[in-house]
């Protein structure tokens, strides 16, 4: 019985190991690059022609006045946008729910893919509709309330800074709601149908079934995928954001990740942008210990 157990165990050992060579390839090896926070690096020049500074490039985030500003706003966006989908995190849960009630297959099989389809689609595609709907000019919105007399000017729905976090937080949603929604489908999956025949002997109605029974069975899968998004608070991506910024919403739309590329890659602060970078990293890994802990406290259970 134990060499079935040892083969068994070397034989699932061996299928995990590509998975963890990709792991280290593509999220460990990459933590080499950190070096350069402590040299005052200039791309395309060998590392070690560069004066090595130490922590300076950190000092510098707390002792330059206008680095300091530079990083108190750009948290401000990003913690912003972070709440505001921390805030609206239940939605993909309950469009599952109401999805998973619509009793036609094939209408429901229609509505979850054409709500999946555009988390395939890149953001690039996705501002290319935003202008086509939204832009000043040829916007197809704006066409209309002209052409209807409504407006006596096109409305800059995209050029405007005005409402910006709210209008990123409804691109978002609509890009992946329905992507998201896909694990508490599954989660569904899972549910004891047992009891939702014993509920309708008891009388429930489709609604209390919901909120009784799919409901408390969604919730475990809801606080883990919670805690894992509140460990990626400060994590909000730059794709989003880089396509939509310009200089009128720059200063409400750039978030941390943006922050960094726009210093980084677009900028000639290279050495500054990887200190900000792991800062990010450090805070991002202090949150997921706190929301672990926090688990272990109100839900008794851990998530590693």
């Amino acid at each position: 019985m134990n060499r079935f157990y040892v083969k068994r165990g070397t034989r699932l050992l061996f299928m995990v190991i590509p998975f963890m060579v990709l792991v280290f390839l593509l999220s460990y090896l990459p933590l080499s690059g950190w070096v350069y926070a402590f040299f005052n690096y200039k791309p395309g020049l060998p590392i070690g022609i560069h004066n090595f500074v130490g922590f300076d490039n950190f000092k510098m985030i707390i002792q330059d006045r206008y680095a300091l500003n530079d990083i108190l706003r750009v948290l401000r966006n990003t913690f912003a946008m972070s709440l505001l989908g921390l805030v609206t995190s239940p939605l993909p849960m309950i469009f599952a729910v109401f999805l998973n009630e619509i009793r036609h297959i094939s209408y429901r099989r229609i509505v979850q893919t054409l709500t999946t389809i555009p988390n395939f689609i890149s953001w690039v595609l996705v501002f290319a509709v935003a202008y086509a709907m939204f832009s000043v000019g040829d916007g197809f919105l704006n066409r209309i309330l002209l052409r209807w007399n409504l407006i006596n000017q096109g409305i800059p729905f995209l050029s405007g800074k005005d409402h910006t976090w709210i209008g990123m937080w409804a691109w978002g949603t609509w890009k992946g709601l329905g992507w998201s929604s896909i694990m508490y489908i599954a989660a569904l999956m899972s549910i004891d149908q047992e009891q939702y025949e014993a509920a309708r002997v008891d009388g429930a109605g489709r609604f209390a079934c919901m909120w009784h029974i799919t409901l408390p069975g969604l919730l475990p899968t809801y606080f883990v995928l919670l805690i894992l998004q509140i460990a990626n608070f400060i994590n909000n991506g730059m794709e989003q954001y880089f396509v939509f910024q310009h200089a009128i919403n720059r200063e409400y739309i750039e978030v941390l990740d943006l922050y960094v590329y726009n210093q980084g890659i677009a900028g000639i602060n290279y050495s500054h942008a990887i200190a900000v970078s792991m800062l990010k990293s450090v805070v991002s890994l202090v949150l997921l210990f706190a929301a672990n802990n926090g688990s272990k406290i109100f839900r008794k259970e851990s998530i590693f």
